[in-house]
């Protein structure tokens, strides 16, 4: 099994999913802490990503976490106000980050339209790929850290983090963070991560969940590229892995893909 060859892991329902992604995440960011002295975590917005976060919140297992020892990073953001409730690291605070002992320092939020660079996108991209270069360590790829674990949802449409099918940030080679100009979905000016920096982390997860998600996630698994279904070109260095609930793995053959290990 190679790193781009994708575990599937199906629950029952988003509630489980969410319960046992948080019960996963914990256990892996514990495993890295005491391996490494710290871990690092990429976190993702929407549904799913939200639900993650409300769910460790709500773990007891939470507290296993030494928080002040972790970094975050965002795989993308939108590019508005940074009191905007419609911004990923808005979301993220309400539902988990404001509830443990993070370090703030070690909180990397992607820049808002309202800060140092104004409305210019690009220029916010390209602070936030300095601020991911000065994280590296030099055998890291790209000026990227080997983050421990990258989160990602999947679109109805196999969109990851803010790349969308067919758009020029999805066929970025060398750029590892870009500005993402007339998205197909509201809003249109976003900062994300592109694939090669996505490929830098040491395990991809891939979350998914409802029926609404059935149609991408076969396709994505069904190999089609990277620009036609992004979420094929998401991957990790040692592992990728899809966490999906029943409705959203419903159009997949249960034959192509072996399940992952616990």
């Amino acid at each position: 099994m190679t790193n781009a060859t994708p575990q599937l892991v199906v629950h029952r329902d988003k509630e489980l999913m969410a319960q046992a992604a948080a019960a996963r995440l914990i256990t892996r960011i514990v495993d890295a802490q005491a391996a490494r002295g710290s871990a690092s975590v990429v976190l993702t917005g929407g549904r799913n990503g939200n639900a993650l976060l409300a769910a460790i919140a709500a773990s007891p297992a939470r507290d296993a976490v030494d928080w002040g020892r972790l970094d975050l990073w965002w795989g993308d953001e939108r590019f508005v106000p940074a009191a905007d409730p419609d911004r990923n690291a808005v979301q993220a605070r309400a539902e988990l980050l404001d509830a443990v002992p993070l370090d703030p320092a070690r909180v990397h939020e992607m820049p808002a339209s309202d800060g140092e660079d104004g409305s210019d996108v690009e220029a916010a991209a390209a602070r936030y790929a300095a601020e991911l270069a000065k994280a590296a360590e030099p055998g890291d790829r790209l000026g990227v850290p080997a983050f421990d674990v990258l989160l990602l949802g999947v679109g109805p449409d196999t969109h990851v983090a803010s790349l969308f099918p067919e758009h020029p940030g999805v066929r970025e080679t060398e750029l590892t963070v870009v500005g993402v100009r007339g998205a197909p979905k509201p809003p249109p000016t976003r900062v994300s991560l592109t694939l090669p920096a996505i490929r830098s982390a040491r395990e991809v997860w891939l979350l998914a969940a409802g029926e609404d998600k059935a149609g991408a996630v076969a396709l994505a698994l069904s190999g089609p590229g990277e620009l036609q279904a992004p979420a094929s070109g998401a991957y990790g260095r040692g592992r990728t892995l899809w966490l999906l609930d029943r409705a959203a793995a419903e159009r997949i053959p249960p034959q192509l893909y072996p399940p992952a290990s616990a």
